[in-house]
């Protein structure tokens, strides 16, 4: 019996130019480390079958399987601001899409499944670390319910990688609602092929927001629909304190979901300046930043579609610049409820948000724990003696000023303080991936060929609302010499 995948692929017929035809490089020797068996059964497959050594051989890309229609995607970005014509999927190939048991159209790829046409002198390959990376913080992400694409499987090929050293190889099988990204666009319209773009933009519309497919104005709604999802999308990150890392417009997706886990980490002090990414010198996608580098992004969406606006240059970047303007309030109401829900609030009043303003101030000058002291806060509000959330600060006094004005506002409202406690503890995690446990867990198995810790991290992270007594060190911030000041994209 043979894995079956039930290859339903489409970005595959559209015209040569927006993807090269190539097949994954065979590798030598193939191993399962880890399958996302729950995913597998989602995306209707058996998770049996991946299990097996032939499962294996696919999940590598040693062996192709029917009706799979192998492509590196096309597209250019503007990278750290500069803009590169052509970039395209230089270690990712698209093996196809399935439609899950939930009628969505999922892409399957390989990361680090050999070079490409896009490939500019790379290998095409991926290192075990950036895997086990992806695969950890994409599902987290996932358990903590923000839109993102997800890992099905992650394979070492039985070779090495040179990269600094000689390190082992991986790949890593992506899943994503589709990997168009705003480079998508903007390859074609670097090039002034405007019927490229109006085939990408109906071919985005039919995939992902088909309830414009009969809009007066389908391609306005196009640009409103995405901006509407980044910014929601942003407004999600900055609730967990999550720092992409790599902002580019080449990972910015179209569907509105997290991609592409390089340099990411999560903060531990809460600092709106932070910066872990390796080759973010000057800041740019700090986590403060990101909300502005969204629109940024979007902006470069919206000249893309500026020839389907209109003929009238003029017109059609009045109507870009109006749909634009919604990203600032759709953020800043997504990030505001948020924030109300992480202190527990349950109704607006005016004085709100310079409330949730003197908190966030406060815990950037006392570098208290951004997860830490909202999840302890919701212990505070079911029970006044608890002093966890205090704690977090280097001046409890400044905390105690706080507290004080927060009680009386969660005063004027009718819930009970266990009410309160249980909503708090729905949205404020107890766990997320920690940057040194995250590193622990990637020298265990590149060092060791032990992924005994890289399993139990993810079986913590998958319940990240639940206290799990047992595994309670998992939320520990780093101590000062585990504190991870640095992360890198290992490409």
């Amino acid at each position: 019996m043979t894995v079956h995948f039930p290859f339903q692929n489409s970005y595959s017929a559209l015209p040569d130019s927006f993807f090269a035809r190539v097949a994954p490089t065979p590798v030598a020797a193939p191993r399962l480390i880890k399958l996302n068996r729950p995913l597998a059964r989602q995306l209707g497959l058996d998770p049996d079958m991946l299990e097996t050594p032939e499962g294996a051989e696919i999940l590598a890309g040693k062996t192709v399987p029917a009706g799979a229609d192998p492509i590196a995607m096309a597209y250019a970005g503007h990278q750290f601001g500069n803009f590169v014509p052509q970039l395209g999927d230089g270690r990712a190939i698209l093996l196809g899409e399935v439609i899950d048991r939930g009628g969505l159209r999922r892409d399957i790829q390989l990361k680090g499944s050999g070079p490409t046409p896009f490939s500019r002198r790379g290998d095409g390959r991926a290192a075990l670390g950036p895997v086990l990376r992806e695969y950890i913080v994409s599902e987290a992400m996932f358990a903590l319910g923000i839109p993102t694409t997800r890992s099905l499987a992650a394979v070492v090929t039985g070779e090495h990688v040179i990269r600094e050293t000689a390190l082992p190889g991986a790949v890593l099988t992506r899943v994503a609602s589709s990997h168009i990204r705003v480079g998508t666009f903007q390859f074609f319209a670097v090039r002034r092929d405007t019927d490229a773009i109006r085939r990408l933009a109906d071919h985005v519309i039919a995939r992902h927001y088909p309830d414009l497919l009969h809009a007066e104005r389908p391609y306005h709604g196009l640009l409103a629909a995405v901006v509407a999802r980044q910014a929601n999308l942003v407004a999600r990150w900055l609730l967990v304190g999550f720092i992409h890392g790599v902002m580019n417009t080449d990972n910015s997706s179209i569907s509105g979901e997290t991609i592409d886990y390089g340099p990411c980490a999560f903060m531990d002090a809460y600092n709106p300046s932070q910066v872990f990414s390796s080759i973010d010198e000057m800041g740019r996608y700090a986590y403060a930043n990101q909300p502005r580098i969204a629109l940024w992004n979007l902006t470069r969406l919206a000249e893309c579609l500026l020839p389907l606006f209109s003929d009238d240059q003029e017109k059609a970047v009045a109507e870009a610049h109006d749909i634009l303007g919604a990203f600032a309030e759709t953020f800043s109401d997504a990030y505001q409820a948020g924030l109300r829900q992480k202190i527990g609030l349950f109704t607006t009043r005016e004085g709100d948000e310079p409330l949730i303003q003197d908190l966030l101030d406060a815990m950037a000058k006392n570098q208290a724990d951004f997860t830490l002291t909202f999840r302890k806060l919701g212990d505070a509000a079911g029970d006044p003696a608890a002093d966890d959330a205090r704690a977090q600060f280097m001046d409890p006094a400044a905390f105690d000023e706080w507290a004080k004005r927060w009680h009386e506002r969660t005063a004027l409202e009718p819930q009970s303080a266990a009410e309160r406690q249980a909503a708090m503890h729905a949205v404020n995690p107890m766990f997320i991936p920690r940057n040194h446990r995250v590193e622990a867990v990637i020298q265990a198995a590149v060092n060791d060929d032990d992924y005994a810790p890289f399993e139990e991290l993810v079986k913590v992270l998958a319940k990240p609302f639940e206290d799990q007594p047992d595994y309670a060190a998992y939320a520990d911030p780093p101590l000062p010499d585990q504190r991870v000041l640095q992360t890198f994209c290992g490409t």
